[in-house]
């Protein structure tokens, strides 16, 4: 291919769907390019067309579509446009899958669950390239190994159940290289994924696209991958093409004000305390004096509140296996979930809960809601009037509990029934709990829709008719129905893109300013939560390895995981790129660096070494504890 021509090169793209309204525009006159060798990032939020353009690339928009233009292919064997093509011909065929690849962002629901990994990678092979059944096994073995399995004979022969997101994703990027493409559209490859598998894919798709000599179009709304993965930038706001140009000069002299307010929205560990998040598009919010009005409104208790409204010690939770239950089993115990976590939430703080996938944060979030039981531990909710052990209560005792203390889920679409209006799932929990009249629980619906600023006409409407950033202000505004002293956000901004994050972030502080909320922060994301909490606890493996203020543990972590977490944050600075090499370490390499703390069977006990100023870390008791107060 001749120096500098484009691998691929699009030209007044326009993609519209007929609705019952008229004709959605999609993408509207996009133009770019694709240089080989090279990652080009097409940038913008959920909804802007990044996608749309991905499926027009592949010839897979939906058969409804109405496109428009040319998108010119070529890589060394003649231009073609692929929009001439018919959609299910041979030469469109051909193209896709071969010499176009492509992963997506979501590899449990890409990948068929009936077929193991290793049939559904050569399957590619298979059509493309017809051959021997053991030569397709020989090459997709191979291309398990290059993206990093170690046993991927093993792997061929497994299902993607039983693989992690981390894993699935690798095994995905395996099938979209199989053939050897020379463009792989990876959408949204990291979005799913906790920060330091994300370090581990941006990782292996940067060397697998230098080892193979391929272009990369990458997908995203998160411009810290961006900045540390991508040659090119393309940004896209509302089917439109606002800016392009080499990564630099897009990150170093940024001159629209989309791409201005998309940095501004992101959090990062330089800003000030009292520093706020500027969103795309600010939402007017009523607080304090609104709420204070609502229907079941907690009294003051007389006199001096607790400081800690509540304290955890020695929670667990182990969760059987069926292949250890038979009694001739040999099977090992499975590890705890959750193994002896301990820690006070006080009054009017936000604690963050930080760690990846597995490491038992929502587990223990569903032991405090009482949605899962305890095998072992106490928690005390004590805000003063009454004091509850949340673990054994019952009757009266556990209602009043269910309204002290609420949950804002992960899943903004999930978590709210489609079939209930945003009017009736505001008032079901007031209903359930019997506060105040029909006409006060309207007023009340009415009251907290304009504290999380949304109009009055939205108690009419379903959750399907919102954006996911609204559908998350519905959830929050369901949390406080009840007029609870504590909120438990279980990831509740990971779902969203960055201008829709720091909407919901502002909001959940100024709540917490205006009526003296309490949160339990659950989140990987420490560039987040250090914009949230107050204190942070670190869980890893089922146990909390490290807890401290969090302008201590962000300047001065001391475990090896914490600083693989903080490490594993993408910086949308070009000045500060990511450190691959500590983020991507492993569970198996943080214990070697740590070996006193987690040393097994040499008579040492686990337990929190105080180093000072409320900074704990996980270490043997004895002389190990003594070296780190040192």
């Amino acid at each position: 291919m001749a120096a500098g021509k484009d691998l691929l090169r699009i030209e007044g793209l326009s993609v519209t769907f007929p609705l019952m309204r008229g004709m959605l525009t999609a993408v509207d006159d996009a133009s770019l390019r694709i240089l080989p060798g090279k990652v080009t990032a097409l940038v913008g939020e959920s909804g802007s067309g990044k996608s749309v353009i991905g499926q027009a690339i592949m010839g897979l928009a939906p058969a409804a579509a109405k496109v428009s233009g040319r998108i010119l292919f070529d890589d060394g064997a003649g231009p073609v446009d692929i929009l001439k093509l018919p959609r299910d011909g041979i030469e469109a065929r051909a193209i896709r899958g071969a010499r176009i690849g492509q992963i997506f962002q979501e590899p449990m629901t890409s990948f068929s669950p009936l077929h193991t990994i290793g049939d559904q990678v050569s399957e590619v092979l298979k059509i493309h390239e017809p051959g021997p059944a053991a030569a397709r096994r020989r090459e997709t073995e191979e291309m398990l190994r290059l993206v990093g399995f170690d046993q991927p004979g093993k792997v061929f022969d497994k299902y993607p159940f039983e693989l992690s997101g981390g894993m699935r994703q690798r095994a995905m990027i395996a099938m979209a290289l199989i053939c050897r493409p020379s463009l792989l559209i990876a959408d949204e490859p990291t979005t799913a994924l906790d920060v330091t598998i994300q370090a581990q894919i941006m990782k292996l798709l940067g060397d697998l696209q230098r080892q193979l000599g391929m272009a990369v179009l990458l997908i995203t709304h998160d411009l810290g991958v961006v900045a540390n993965s991508a040659d090119e930038v393309v940004v896209i706001y509302h089917g439109r093409i606002m800016e392009a140009g080499p990564v630099e000069a897009i990150f170093c002299n940024p001159t629209h004000a989309y791409l201005k307010g998309l940095l501004g929205a992101i959090p990062h560990f330089d800003m000030g305390r009292s520093e706020r998040l500027k969103p795309l598009r600010e939402i007017e919010t009523l607080g304090g004096g609104l709420l204070a009005k609502m229907p079941g409104k907690v009294a003051a208790p007389t006199g001096k509140a607790p400081e800690v409204l509540l304290k955890v010690r020695g929670l667990s939770k182990t969760f059987g296996s069926r292949k250890g239950d038979g009694w001739l089993s040999s099977a090992p115990p499975p590890a705890p979930a959750v193994d002896d976590v301990g820690f006070d939430i006080r009054r009017g703080e936000c604690l963050g809960l930080v760690g990846e996938s597995g490491c038992g944060k929502t587990t223990v979030s569903k032991m405090l809601m009482r949605a899962v039981s305890a095998d072992a531990g106490e928690v005390t909710f004590d805000n003063g009037a009454q004091r509850i052990d949340v673990l054994r209560a019952e009757g009266a005792e556990l209602r009043t509990l269910q309204r002290r203390i609420q949950m804002i889920f992960q899943d903004p679409v999930s978590s709210l029934s489609p079939r209930m209006s945003v009017g009736n799932i505001l008032l079901e929990p007031m209903e359930i709990h019997d506060l105040g009249t029909r006409a006060e629980r309207v007023e009340a619906a009415r009251v907290l829709l304009k504290a999380v600023g949304l109009e009055e006409n939205a108690l009419r409407r379903y959750p399907h008719s919102f954006s996911g950033g609204q559908r998350q202000r519905i959830g929050i505004a369901r949390a406080l129905a009840l007029s609870p002293e504590l909120i438990i956000c279980d990831e509740p901004v990971s779902a969203l893109d960055v201008s829709v994050q720091a909407q919901v972030l502002n909001l959940l502080k100024d709540l917490q300013r205006d009526i003296g909320l309490t949160y339990l922060f659950i989140s990987h994301n420490l560039a987040v939560v250090n914009y949230m909490a107050d204190r942070v606890a670190v869980m890893w493996a089922g146990r909390i390895v490290e807890l401290a203020p969090v302008e201590v543990l962000m300047s001065a972590p001391v475990h090896p995981y914490t600083r693989a977490l903080l490490a594993a944050v993408p910086y949308p600075d070009l000045g500060r790129p990511l450190d691959f090499a500590t983020a991507a370490l492993s569970s198996r390499e943080a214990r070697k660096m740590w070996a006193p703390a987690f040393r097994e069977g040499d008579g040492g006990t686990l337990a929190p070494a105080d180093l000072g100023n409320g900074h704990f870390v996980l270490a043997r008791t004895g002389a190990d504890a003594a070296e780190l107060r040192a």
